[in-house]
Formats: structure tokens, C-alpha cells, sequence
């Protein structure tokens, strides 16, 4: 059932379509009502009506303009207008904005369950229409999962040519041309096959090294069975793909084994350099894995123990530069700090992805123990998958990692120094003269006091007490509310000279910030 929103100031009228049409005869909910459009955006937000009966003529925010800000936030809502006033005018302007029914006054309850009725129909065959799309994107997308993991199968067990391989590779969209290929098999134990919990552990694990690997290209995921995982890795070299092999199985270990209840057992293959030889690796991977089973041992015989120690980095040397450091001498720490690791560790993605992501959670920490908000000073903490995609080289992530560390450090800075009282003074002064533009932002601030963003926002939370936007929003209401008080403008043109382009949201966040609404505030004159 189809849930419909009545908006009209007159009461009257009002309550006679609402209690006078059979709204579930005709498909629908009755889910609420409001006297005029500004009252009703908050509660058409609230109910997400699937129709919306609106009067054209009322006070502080007409069935038009009401209708336009609905159609740009609700695009799929159904707009019915009811006017006293047969103008091409106004007709015109509810066709543009691409209203379903334009009705005029009196209507009898007769042709609203008519026109409620044809607009049920509508609503039926446009979402019959959006299943049916989103049934076919999801039969697509499984059809597409199926044949490449049927691909994947049939390229490791080699049941199908090299030839053949490269062709239906790039039909499905995987890069599989490399230099070298390995195989790694996983075996997820249950301790009772029958007991419920242990067979959600085996989903969940199952589901985490899928999540671990999902950022790199140069894996590619295959379930062999119900208990068994294959990985295939591809690479430049025979010594990138071991460090690769190596460093994948620790993890593996350290992530999943240590902290369930399933016992994780994987057997690695050597590596080949032709994709006609992958099921060798695959052959060999089989038989370590009876070789991990038959031995207890939950990863296969580690022949560079000592290589693996390489990868337990001085954490203690990121903190303590983050604390006493001084970006003038970064270049030799991070040269210093990477100087443990061989240059064929370094080749490995996974490898750079655990060094690039220590670094950035190790500098979010630092900011938040100093009280920083890690968000605004450390923006990259939001952004690690996107970056973890784009860095290749060790490089890139000194260049992120130099810029990670800019900003740390600037902040930590800025807890030393109290001399910003006239920055802070100048700040305010252009704020104070340029809240009214909708698109004034903190970096526009930042540049005219001479400071980076992040610097900034550091400084002016800690001088002020408040967030730049915090400090802002309140600017603004507080002249809101003066010209609510001392003049007769509209809220929704009160919310323009105050720096919000769109009225619901300046509604929203007036009745957040005072408790009240715009027009209640107008009504009640004071707070």
C-alpha cells in the first residue's frame, strides 16, 4: 500500500479530503498533513510519502515552491495540485516542474479516489518496471560471478588451454598476463562440523580473507569446495611472488588463526612462469597441504624464517618522530625506518599495504591522544582503500606518508604555540562578513590567515572552543533569528541571506539548533 501526504492551509478543506476519501479503497495510506509547504518538509522528510497533495495558494511557502524542493530531493514522489485559480500561469509552472495531476477546486472526494486511483496504477507499473531491472543487473551480476569463478577453476586444474585462457580472461574482464603465477591452498577445519557456531567461524573467516584481499589485483580468489579456498597470485618475479607467498601465510595466520576456533591449514605451490604451468603450482600447493595436515602444522615449513623477521618494523620509531620529529629530517627517517626490509620485500604490494596502513593508523592515534579530530587533520584515515589501490611503488607511499606527517606534526605544533589571537580575530572578522555565501568553507579561511586547513582548524577549535563549522552554524542562526524577529521575509528567503541554498535544510537546522522551527520562532517572536 501506497502512502500519501496532504498539505493545505485551510482547515476546512483540510480535514474534508482527509476524512471524507477512502484512502485504502483507492491503494493508499493516509500518513500525515501539514498547514503549509515549510511545515511540511520535515515531515515529508519523516514519512516518505509515495504521493504528495498539495494546495497551490498558502502562507510562508506555496504548493510550487513546496513541489520543486521535492522533485530535486524526492524525484520518485507523485505531486498532485489542487489550485482555486484556472491560470495558464500557474499551470504552466506545475507542468515544468513535472507534477502528475493538476487539479482545480472544489473536487469532490469522487474524483480525488479517481485521480488517486489512475496515480496507484502508476506507482504499480513503475515499480513492477524497477524489479524487473534490478532483477535482470542481479541475474547479470550473478552469471558474471559464475563464470569467473568457473574460469578460475578451470585455469588452476588446467582444463583449459593457454590460448583459450587469455581470450575468455579478457571477455570476463580479469588481467591474468604476468611474469610469473603461484598458487597458495586453504583449508578451514570446523572442530564440529554439525555445531552452528563453528559453521558461522568458517563463513566468517572465509568472508575475512576475502575482505583482505579484495583491495589487490594481483589475487584472485577461488573456492574449490566447501571447506577449501584456492589463491592464485600473479608477479614480476619468482622472488616477489615467494615474499608475496610468505608474507600472505603470516598474515593469514596472525589474522584468522589466532582468534578462532577453526583451524587454518595452507599449502603453498612454487612458482611457474607460464600459465600452461599454473596447475603444477596448484599440484604442489595440494601436496603440502596433506603435508601441513598430516603434521599438525597450521602453515607449511617456512624456509625463510629469518626473511619474515624482517617484516616486524620499529613502531616505536614512528612515534617517537611523531612526538620529537621535525619534517626537515623525514626524508632520513623514513630511509632509516624501511632499512631492515630487503629490496625484494619491498617489491611486494602486500607489504607496502602493511607499511602504508601502519603508518596512517599510528599517526590517526597520535592526533587523537593530543585531541586532535582525526577526520580533519588526518583526512587520508578516510580514505585508505582508495589509496591503497593507487600506490604501487615505495615511492608513493613515502610521498602520502611525508604528507601524513606534514599534518601531524603541524598540529602537534600548534599545542605549543599561543600567539593567534589576532588569527584568530582576523578569522572571525571574514566570516562575520562573508556567512551569507552558501559555499564559504574552512579552506577559504584558512588561506586568508595564511595557514593550511588542517592548521587552521587545529588553532580555531582550540583558541574558540568550537569546530569551524560549529562556529559558523551558529552565526548564522543567530542572524537568522534577528530576521525572523525584525522582518517579514520568508524563511525560505531568510535561509538564502544567511547562507543556505535549500529551506528544508536550513529548517532542519534552525529546529536543531533552537528546538523550534523558522516559522514557529516567527510565530512565538522569541527564544
Amino acid at each position: 500500500m501506497y502512502k500519501v501526504f496532504l498539505v493545505e492551509d485551510e482547515i476546512v478543506t483540510r480535514e474534508g479530503i482527509r476524512d471524507n476519501v477512502n484512502w485504502q479503497a483507492a491503494g493508499f495510506e493516509f500518513c500525515g498533513e501539514a498547514p503549509d509547504g515549510e511545515m511540511a518538509l520535515s515531515l515529508i522528510e519523516a514519512t516518505h510519502p509515495d504521493v504528495l497533495i498539495t494546495d497551490i495558494k498558502m502562507p510562508f511557502m506555496d504548493g510550487l515552491q513546496l513541489s520543486r524542493i521535492v522533485r530535486k530531493r524526492m524525484p520518485q514522489v507523485k505531486i498532485i495540485i489542487l489550485s482555486g485559480h484556472d491560470e495558464f500561469n500557474y499551470a504552466q509552472e506545475a507542468v515544468k516542474l513535472g507534477v502528475t495531476e493538476y487539479l482545480l477546486k472544489p473536487i469532490s472526494a469522487r474524483d480525488l479516489h479517481q485521480t488517486l486511483t489512475a496515480v496507484a496504477r502508476q506507482l504499480d507499473e513503475e515499480r513492477h518496471a524497477q524489479e524487473d531491472v534490478q532483477q535482470l543487473k542481479a541475474q547479470l551480476e550473478d552469471n558474471r560471478v559464475l563464470q569467473t569463478e568457473k574460469f578460475l577453476l578451470r585455469l588452476v586444474t588446467g582444463t583449459i588451454s593457454s590460448s583459450e585462457a587469455v581470450e575468455e580472461s579478457r571477455r570476463l574482464g580479469l588481467d591474468i598476463i604476468a611474469a610469473g603465477y603461484q598458487v597458495i591452498v586453504i583449508k578451514i577445519e570446523l572442530c564440529h562440523l554439525h555445531d552452528q557456531t563453528d559453521f558461522q567461524e568458517y563463513q566468517q573467516v572465509r568472508q575475512a580473507i576475502a575482505d583482505l584481499l579484495n583491495p589487490n589485483t594481483d589475487v584472485f580468489l577461488i573456492n574449490k569446495n566447501l571447506e577449501e579456498l584456492i589463491l592464485l597470485l600473479k608477479g614480476t618475479t619468482t622472488t616477489q611472488l615467494e615474499q608475496e607467498t610468505l608474507f600472505l601465510t603470516k598474515l593469514l595466520h596472525e589474522q584468522f588463526v589466532a582468534k578462532t576456533r577453526c583451524v587454518l591449514l595452507i599449502g603453498a605451490g612454487l612458482p611457474h612462469q607460464r600459465i600452461g604451468n599454473i596447475p603444477l603450482s596448484l599440484a604442489e600447493a595440494m601436496a603440502n597441504l596433506e603435508q601441513a595436515s598430516a603434521s599438525g602444522k597450521q602453515t607449511p615449513p617456512d624456509a625463510e624464517a629469518d626473511e619474515a623477521e624482517l617484516l616486524k618494523l620499529d613502531k616505536n620509531a614512528l612515534e617517537n618522530f611523531l612526538k620529537f620529529g621535525v619534517m626537515t629530517d623525514f626524508e632520513s627517517f623514513f630511509d632509516a625506518y624501511l632499512a631492515p626490509l630487503s629490496h625484494s620485500a619491498l617489491q611486494s604490494y602486500l607489504i607496502k599495504n602493511y607499511i602504508f596502513i601502519d603508518i596512517v593508523l599510528t599517526t590517526a592515534k597520535f592526533v587523537h591522544q593530543l585531541g586532535g579530530l582525526v577526520d580533519e587533520i588526518i583526512p587520508e584515515i578516510n580514505m585508505v582503500e582508495t589509496l591503497l589501490m593507487n600506490i604501487k611503488t615505495v615511492t608513493q607511499i613515502k610521498e602520502e606518508a611525508r604528507s601524513i606527517f606534514a599534518s601531524a606534526l603541524a598540529f602537534r605544533d600548534t599545542l605549543a604555540n599561543d600567539n593567534y589571537i589576532a588569527t584568530i580575530q582576523q578569522a572571525k572578522e571574514f566570516i562575520a562578513a562573508h556567512f551569507d555565501q552558501s559555499d564559504l568553507s574552512l579552506n577559504d579561511i584558512a588561506t586568508q590567515v595564511n595557514l593550511s586547513p588542517s592548521h587552521f582548524s587545529a588553532v580555531f577549535s582550540r583558541e574558540t572552543g568550537e569546530t569551524f563549522k560549529e562556529y559558523l552554524t551558529r552565526l548564522r542562526i543567530d542572524r537568522a533569528k534577528e530576521l525572523l524577529k525584525t522582518t517579514n521575509l520568508k524563511a525560505f528567503e531568510i535561509s538564502e541571506q544567511v547562507g543556505y541554498t535549500d529551506p528544508h535544510y536550513f529548517s532542519v537546522v534552525f529546529k536543531k539548533s533552537t528546538g523550534i522551527s523558522p516559522t514557529q520562532f516567527k510565530l512565538h517572536g522569541h527564544l
